[in-house]
């Protein structure tokens, strides 16, 4: 039986729990101990895949094509492991599994009730990657804040468990934040207090305190969250704000987070922590030797989270490539034929970014073409790489009024459509193609280069096609498409010769780019910008 901890959070939201679970998490797998994440959200949506990105933020995809919170994409990069659909369970998902069962008389005329039935319902998930035995400790990050009316059944939950297994089996990790208030100058422990509290009146009480802060808790402090909490004194640990969240489980292995855990859980078989790769990679992010600009074309910049993936994928190349990215943002619907020049000034490469929608369609594709025609290296992801087909349609092809299906329904050139049998289905969703999906790459193209291979998989989120109709005529005038679904035929990356570097994809390589393992097509694309920056001095 697998060893389980849940990570809860209370005085506000945003504390970073995920990042907490995570480094928890990366410090017991340098150790020797195969560790998973599982994330718990309390709205009831069934998943994250109909939400506006500036309501949850990216929508992460799965190895098996589960679109979830996005998280789980923070669990991937800490633990170089795919997660799958049973990493992330909502209330929506919860409710739906126990109302089917209802339908089908599997409660055999009995009442249902939060308790038991919800209850077991989240028990049973929360436990799921534990009994496949295949990992030693399963971490359950639960969404929201301890108070709010939409996490009681799943804090519940937590108390059920700890009341069913043996002390050694489960522990609670309870992060909160201690303010410090410049006018009285002091740190303030109350928050703490009424959190543990309140979380303890559900009949959880948290095993390890830890607390977010922006000024370092000295003994006295700790000290007396120990004492108004009744933990530990050890067990109250420091979160201290950091310059990257790269650096968090080296705080967290600092504070002895790890240790404190093994001997709780009394898992006494572990190694000295190995993590090599990980302070490499550190050295690097924080000592780059040169910085370049790369312009984030997009339409939810307002929010960072929408593109975390991204910009995660920036660093994980940038450090690979000892260059510090900064990313411009800019809003497609900015930009215009007449500022287009200074909207793009100064940059080092361009990537315009995945959606959905016809908001600031026509922005991206006036960015495509400045890339195309200034020899600026440029990265176009699902939509990004669609609008560089659109854009290459209307100038180079002369199909003026080339459009996609999903912004012109009526366009006399549908050089992005989505495929017959899509057509057919009605439900939200379920157009969408999800998931990893193989892909061949002819060799001496540029895609060749960057993979190594000819065949590679990658994870996609997308409804519409590159239309095959009009390959030759692409083809013709000089378009490469360098790969293909070798299924489907389906286009997946396209290219131009006689550019320093300019590729589309349909796929999101961002989904799988790791601190140890960044995703290819974003390495060589930030050593692109770092050659064109180098040629501008």
């Amino acid at each position: 039986m697998a060893k389980y901890i849940f990570v809860t959070g209370g005085v506000t939201s945003s504390l970073g729990k995920g990042i907490i679970a995570a480094s928890l998490a990366k410090l017991l797998q340098a150790r020797g101990i195969s560790a998973t994440i599982q994330k718990f959200d309390p709205y009831i949506n069934v998943d994250p895949g109909t939400l506006n990105p500036y309501e949850h933020g990216e929508c992460y995809v799965t190895e098996d094509g589960a679109e979830t919170d996005l998280d789980l994409g923070h669990y991937e990069r800490f633990l170089n492991t795919s997660t799958t659909q049973a990493n992330n369970v909502t209330t929506g998902r919860i409710y739906q599994t126990v109302i089917n069962k209802e339908r089908a008389g599997e409660f055999l005329g009995k009442t249902v009730q939060v308790v038991p039935h919800i209850t077991d319902e989240i028990k049973r998930r929360m436990m799921l990657l534990g009994v496949e035995g295949k990992f030693d400790v399963v971490i359950t990050e639960i969404g929201g804040t301890v108070g709010d009316i939409e996490s009681l059944p799943f804090v519940e939950a937590v108390r059920q468990i700890q009341w069913e297994l043996p002390e050694e089996d489960v522990m609670v990790v309870h992060l909160t934040l201690i303010p410090y208030l410049k006018a009285a100058k002091e740190l303030k422990t109350q928050p703490t207090q009424h959190s543990v509290r309140m979380l303890s009146e559900t009949g959880v009480h948290p095993d390890v305190i830890v607390c977010r802060t922006e000024e370092p808790l000295n003994d006295d402090i700790k000290r007396k969250i120990a004492l108004f909490c009744n933990v530990k004194q050890e067990s109250v640990i420091e979160a201290a704000d950091a310059s990257t969240i790269y650096e968090v489980p080296l705080l967290m292995q600092k504070e002895k987070l790890d240790l404190i855990v093994l001997k709780k859980l009394n898992i006494t078989k572990f190694t000295e922590p190995e993590l090599t790769k990980w302070n490499v990679f550190l050295d690097k992010l924080k000592h780059p030797k040169s910085t370049i600009h790369i312009g984030l074309i997009g339409k939810y910049i307002e929010l960072q989270d929408a593109y975390k993936s991204i910009l995660e994928s920036f660093i994980h190349a940038g450090a690979m490539n000892e260059v510090k990215v900064k990313v411009v943002n800019v809003h497609s619907e900015n930009i215009t034929p007449q500022n287009v020049n200074e909207q793009l000034a100064g940059l080092d490469g361009l990537l315009v970014a995945p959606g959905f929608g016809n908001r600031g369609i026509e922005g991206k594709i006036i960015a495509v073409k400045y890339a195309r025609e200034h020899q600026l290296p440029f990265f176009g992801i699902c939509l990004g790489m669609q609008m560089a087909v659109i854009e290459f349609a209307r100038n180079i092809l002369g199909l003026k009024d080339a459009h996609s299906v999903e912004m012109d329904p009526n366009t006399p050139y549908p050089v992005i459509d989505m495929m017959e049998e899509q057509k057919r289905i009605t439900m939200m969703g379920g157009t969408m193609r999800l998931g990893a999906y193989p892909c061949h790459i002819e060799k001496d193209t540029l895609a060749y280069q960057i993979y190594g291979s000819q065949n590679i998989s990658e994870r996609h989120r997308h409804r519409y096609e590159f239309n095959n109709e009009y390959l030759k005529a692409f083809q013709d005038a000089g378009m490469i498409t360098s790969g293909v679904n070798p299924a489907t035929g389906l286009v997946e990356i396209i290219e131009l010769p006689n550019h320093p570097f300019f590729i589309g994809v349909q796929y999101h390589p961002e989904l799988k780019s790791t601190v140890e393992a960044p995703a290819p097509v974003f390495v060589h694309f930030i050593d692109a910008a770092k050659k064109y920056a180098q040629t501008k001095k």
